[in-house]
């Protein structure tokens, strides 16, 4: 019986016209240049994902059992947490959602109780926080971000941290400042989206190291470099190694072929829905 497969990075393109949603807005530009420079075969996949019905069509055809949407709360990207929990209670066996929250915007004390809110009240699984996105860009361990990772481990819910080329400020796309927020919290399941691609070599050392930090490259696996994440996941990192198709930025069905191709061991395979139950409970 084939593995089922875990998608940990996937957004229903209708929640944000960055994802998608609005065919004609700017933003929308966005999505297909990025499914181009990552290699997209199919421009314009996202087009069947703009209902709940369709993202769901389109995880089945891929052979997704289960998608992770991880929100957005940025300058220009913002995702409400209720609505991203209403999407996850229409299919709940097949859909997770993870909040998000701005410490910028919101402040200390307002993004605390509004990450307790979503996990609490809403249902949602754990907690986004896009460092190097914020209007005043921090670091994963900037001390504004400690309190919500303390929340985050007191909760039992993951923290999950964007990162990656897109960063508007590349200097804060700095995976060795995961290390001390892994040592801070050593309870806390700390999942790196897009690996914090291209430093591979040093995200790949910050999961040695910790074990309680979890790599999903998504679709900067299939980039110029990102075969040492492979590499690795096929050895120390099989247990800490996560697939995310990145839609829909990329297509579910291409991600899960290409996913298939790279010669990943039985052994990994198996264990990626383990991880999900690890990351997620």
């Amino acid at each position: 019986m084939p593995t089922p497969i875990i998608d940990m990075r996937s957004r229903p393109a209708f929640l944000h016209p960055f994802f998608g949603a609005d065919p004609g807005a700017p933003e929308d530009g966005v999505v297909r240049w990025l499914n181009r420079r990552v290699g997209a075969r199919e421009i314009g996949h996202d087009t069947r994902g703009r209902t709940v019905e369709g993202c769901t069509a389109e995880m089945g055809a891929a052979g997704i059992a289960v998608a992770v949407m991880v929100a957005r709360s940025v300058p220009g990207v913002r995702v409400r947490n209720d609505d991203l929990a209403a999407v996850a209670q229409r299919d709940p066996e097949r859909l997770i959602g993870i909040a998000s929250v701005d410490p910028v915007e919101l402040g200390r004390e307002e993004a605390l109780a509004e990450a307790r809110r979503a996990v609490a009240d809403l249902g949602l699984r754990g907690i986004n926080l896009d460092a190097g996105f914020y209007a005043d860009p921090m670091r994963a361990d900037d001390e504004r971000l400690m309190p919500l990772y303390e929340l985050c481990q007191s909760l039992g819910v993951p923290a999950f941290i964007m990162s990656g080329p897109t960063t508007p400020d590349l200097r804060f796309n700095d995976p060795l400042a995961v290390d001390r927020v892994a040592k801070t919290f050593p309870k806390l399941p700390i999942v790196c989206c897009h690996g914090f691609y291209p430093h591979v070599d040093a995200m790949v050392t910050v999961a040695f190291r910790n074990e309680n930090v979890f790599v999903s490259p998504d679709m900067y696996t299939f980039a110029p470099g990102g075969r040492l994440y492979v590499e690795v996941a096929n050895g120390f990192m099989r247990d800490q190694f996560l697939f995310g198709s990145s839609f829909p930025f990329r297509p579910m069905r291409q991600g899960v072929e290409d996913f298939h191709a790279l010669g990943l061991s039985d052994e990994v395979l198996e264990q990626i829905p383990r991880c999900l139950r690890q990351v997620c409970g």
